[in-house]
């Protein structure tokens, strides 16, 4: 898996490439955590490369969701496929997460 980061304003953008499963939900989290050990509490992960989600990845989601929230941080997704959508809204991750329809409605959600 290859995650791009891309720091717009004060908003870091993410877009994981791929499969986010038990194989690649470790690397996911290396590059989300990175982002916050660099002091950017502000994330959006753009998910319009991203073809599968297992329960990893969503762990991985909320863990970071989490830990953001305690630092007065944020996260937002967006540009998912109905696939993934669909694990988002079977799992109830859609009522936990901010998810929107495009990057920029994402970065003006965590601005």
């Amino acid at each position: 898996m290859e995650v791009e980061t891309k720091l717009m304003d004060s908003v870091t953008m993410l877009t994981p490439h791929g499969r986010i499963d038990t194989a690649s939900a470790g690397e996911f989290e290396k590059a989300l955590n990175a982002v916050i050990a660099g002091g950017n509490k502000k994330i959006v992960v753009i998910f319009a490369s991203v073809d599968y989600i297992s329960s990893a990845g969503l762990r991985v989601l909320l863990l970071v969701g989490k830990r953001l929230k305690v630092t007065k941080g944020c996260i937002a997704l967006s540009d998912m496929a109905d696939r993934i959508l669909e694990v988002f809204k079977i799992s109830g991750f859609d009522k936990i997460l901010t998810i929107c329809t495009s990057a920029d409605e994402a970065k003006n959600a965590v601005a």
